[in-house]
């Protein structure tokens, strides 16, 4: 079974920060689900929706905030599923209250956190996750790389040429 990937936001305005997650997940050829989810302004809402996420498809949960950021910490809570936190950087404090809000778990409610605006990343990290019972996805990823090493050499080659 091929599970899905649900990206969870807690504002529409989250929406350009995770355009790289959406985009990531769709060329590793990941199904996925986008929802506006809030932790404080409908909570009952983001608790059904993570108690029935295994039930409806979903492997993994990547949820992005910003601020309290509290989306990824209250998903785990009501799920299994591992959870992986997107802290979005807002005006007031450059996304740092939104890193430690969303990194700063108690045991037993782990949430992976990524770095603030990592939505790319974050994608990256749930198609790992998903890998690992998914060898089509796994050698995908390979692929990916080998061509984020190739690149590289590719750079300084060119960096080489400058010098």
């Amino acid at each position: 079974m091929a599970y899905k990937v649900a990206v969870i936001m807690g504002s529409d305005s989250d929406l350009e920060v995770m355009r790289p997650a959406i985009k990531t997940l769709a060329e590793f050829g990941i199904e996925y689900e986008a929802h506006v989810i809030s932790a404080h302004r409908t909570p009952d809402r983001a608790a059904s929706f993570a108690r029935e996420a295994k039930e409806k498809g979903f492997g993994v949960i990547i949820a992005a905030a910003g601020k309290a950021a509290h989306l990824a910490g209250v998903l785990a809570a009501h799920t299994t599923l591992p959870v992986i936190g997107v802290p979005v950087k807002s005006s007031t404090l450059d996304g740092l209250d939104a890193l430690l809000s969303t990194v700063q778990m108690p045991a037993g409610v782990p949430v992976a956190t990524v770095a603030i605006d990592g939505a790319a990343n974050a994608a990256i990290l749930a198609a790992q996750m998903l890998a690992l019972s998914d060898r089509a996805l796994a050698e995908k990823l390979a692929a990916h790389k080998k061509r984020l090493a190739e690149e590289t050499v590719k750079k300084d080659e060119a960096l080489q040429s400058k010098i």
